[in-house]
């Protein structure tokens, strides 16, 4: 009877551990609903109040939104750490930055899009190659003031083209832009930079060659970008004035833009020799930001 006894025990056991394998087995395991994103870039710059960073992961082809961000005068980005639903990270393929306005009523990614990189494993290498490649970009300009009819300052114009072989030709060389952005020229004085008017092309007249405040009223001026700065005033000068020693730069904005100053990207700059012959082709060297890279990891 013991014997029995023992026995009984002993099944019910084994059939209570098996049950407990059994449970156990069937245990799934918890997955977090949401990962963190995590962002490490550099170079970008304060959008000010009507615009924002957002991220965007691309899943089946599809974006889906990782959470937006702003950055200070400093440089410094608001947030670097983000929630993003577990499974759709895991999915994604690419990252993908672009630039929103803080009031959008377009769930969508504008086309203004600044950084983007695949994803290799856990993390992804960023870079704002989808803007353009600016590794060959070249630029050439003279001094003139072809919209007046005054010839004694010449030294208070810019026109971005090459006449060296005595016929006008377009003095510069960029790559075509992404949706989303235009080109810009400046001319940097002390009290700050004054646009020359936007383009998307060196080979034609910038978009503001008929309403320009500062031309004269002789005519546009040629068929390429390009600003005669011979009336009214901006950034503390007063017009007509002298362009030598000053900074000109050609820079890429945002369109539509988010500032009435120059942009991040600056593929090209120069400062205007001291003993700069009017009418004289001059030659422009790279700019300080001609890209901007970071990473990504999940």
């Amino acid at each position: 009877m013991k014997n029995i006894k023992l026995l009984g025990v002993l099944a019910i056991g084994l059939l209570a551990a098996s049950c407990a394998n059994d449970d156990d087995a069937l245990v799934t395991p918890i997955v977090p609903v949401n990962s963190t994103l995590s962002v490490n870039l550099t170079g970008l710059e304060n959008l000010g109040a009507d615009y924002k960073y957002e991220g965007w992961i691309v899943v089946d082809d599809a974006p889906i939104s990782t959470g937006v961000f702003t950055v200070n005068d400093s440089g410094v980005i608001s947030q670097t750490a983000f929630s993003v639903n577990t499974v759709q990270l895991a999915a994604a393929t690419k990252f993908v930055l672009s630039i929103e306005p803080t009031v959008d009523p377009d769930p969508a990614p504008s086309n203004t899009k600044i950084l983007a990189g695949d994803f290799s494993g856990n993390s992804a290498s960023v870079n704002s190659n989808l803007v353009a490649d600016f590794s060959t970009a070249t630029g050439k300009y003279i001094l003139a003031t072809p919209t007046d009819a005054d010839s004694t300052n010449e030294e208070s114009g810019i026109w971005f083209l090459d006449n060296s072989s005595g016929s006008n030709v377009a003095g510069l060389n960029l790559p075509a832009l992404a949706a989303g952005w235009k080109y810009e020229g400046w001319a940097v004085f002390a009290g700050g930079a004054v646009s020359t008017g936007t383009f998307l092309s060196g080979g034609v007249a910038d978009d503001n060659a008929a309403t320009s405040p500062y031309k004269g009223t002789v005519g546009n001026g040629p068929g390429y970008p390009g600003e005669d700065y011979v009336m009214g005033t901006a950034a503390g000068e007063t017009f007509p004035t002298d362009l030598k020693g000053k900074t000109i730069v050609i820079s890429v904005e945002p369109d539509p833009d988010n500032s009435p100053s120059p942009f991040t990207f600056k593929p090209l700059a120069h400062m205007v020799p001291a003993d700069a012959m009017n009418h004289t082709t001059i030659t422009m060297g790279a700019g300080p930001v001609t890209q901007l890279t970071g990473t990504v990891t999940r």
